[in-house]
């Protein structure tokens, strides 16, 4: 506890200032180096379990076949290319998932395509889904082991050519078969808000078009999760969640960045904000309706993930509380520190004993008031 409390100060008080003078896509780059260095070491990779990690039995769940040590977990959007697979375990996350990665390699939007947004508590993205393509990230992670569960999460590559629905299905199919055998659970994203083609795939028509497509060649016994947008109405997500159930999906996740700036008037005075979608705060309370909204209409049908607005263990366990199974974060890491994982795995076990539950699985689901939407 003593090495979060240092991290803590020495991050909010030296670190962070200092790293938020620079554009936040070089200092992505530059602490995704330091990751890369310290999980290549077996000194690097103690080092940091040590200072950072944080284990309680009741946090363990087993889900589809894999094990959680705890449920908070790295989003996709972050580690992009997987490069960072070794040095996520030690840093105390219970699973992590990459990309997303496309089929076809893909170069992502021009430059500046990240902004923080300091008042909003948020990051401003629009990466439009750069990466290096399935088929070099795959053949690298084969030769790997990981300690946690491993989600490759694929998209349809941002490119114009792709566009056609025929043509987007084909490029999550290719990416889709370049991790056979590779990792643990597949995440469809349909819900990038910042390519060329939109979301198309958010639509049930299309929907039900790639599910059909993406059953054709399933990976047996290796779960498929798919991630939401959070802004589409009560009515379509209803839609999704049905065909969802059809197409035996094993899970979801809610929810991927919002594109709606009604509270950020701020943001339309800027050229430079007009694309993106924001992490963080702003997706909070839509994350929070749509897992509670899910989970009451098909109660232990999915395994669901909560994305969107994690800064706290409070947070992450109003979450759970509402029926989530497991959680994930990007940008609280970004604005608290990385020792925050630890953190709220270790606040998450201290608001088990508050309300009486023996383990994270007694609160899923316990404090859902929300009325049906």
């Amino acid at each position: 506890m003593i090495f979060s409390w240092i991290y803590r100060i020495v991050y909010r008080v030296a670190m962070r200032p200092v790293l938020f003078l620079f554009e936040p896509e070089k200092v992505h780059e530059w602490l995704k180096s330091l990751g890369i260095y310290l999980g290549e070491r077996e000194w690097g990779r103690k080092f940091l379990k040590t200072t950072m990690a944080y284990e309680h039995p009741a946090l363990e769940q087993e889900y589809l076949g894999m094990n959680f040590k705890n449920p908070m977990g790295l989003a996709g959007g972050f580690d992009k290319n997987a490069e960072l697979t070794q040095a996520l375990p030690a840093m105390g996350f219970g699973f992590m998932e990459v990309g997303s990665i496309t089929g076809v390699p893909c170069p992502g939007n021009p430059k500046p395509r990240l902004w923080r947004l300091l008042k909003s508590k948020s990051i401003l993205v629009w990466y439009g889904l750069n990466n290096r393509g399935s088929e070099e990230v795959s053949e690298r992670l084969r030769s790997l082991d990981f300690e946690i569960p491993l989600g490759i999460n694929i998209a349809k590559a941002n490119l114009e050519e792709l566009n056609p629905i025929d043509k987007g299905i084909e490029d999550y199919l290719k990416a889709y078969k370049a991790f056979e055998g590779v990792g643990d659970y597949f995440t469809i994203n349909i819900s990038c808000p910042n390519t060329v083609g939109g979301e198309p795939f958010a639509e049930p028509k299309e929907f039900n078009l790639l599910m059909q497509a993406l059953n054709s060649v399933r990976e047996a016994n290796k779960p498929v999760f798919v991630k939401f947008a959070p802004e589409m109405p009560w009515s379509q997500f209803n839609a999704l969640l049905d065909l969802c159930v059809e197409h035996q999906v094993d899970g979801i996740i809610c929810a991927n960045l919002t594109k709606n700036r009604e509270d950020h008037p701020n943001l339309n005075d800027k050229p430079e904000f007009e694309h993106g979608g924001m992490s963080g705060l702003p997706l909070r309370q839509m994350t929070n309706e749509m897992i509670a909204h899910a989970y009451r209409k098909y109660p232990n049908q999915f395994v669901i993930i909560a994305l969107g607005g994690v800064f706290t263990a409070e947070e992450a366990y109003r979450k759970i509380t509402l029926g989530a199974n497991l959680v994930q974060m990007i940008t609280g890491m970004i604005f608290e520190g990385p020792q925050v994982v630890g953190e709220i795995n270790r606040g998450l076990v201290k608001l088990l004993k508050q309300d009486g539950h023996r383990t994270i699985k007694d609160a899923i689901g316990s404090k859902n008031k929300l009325q049906d939407s």
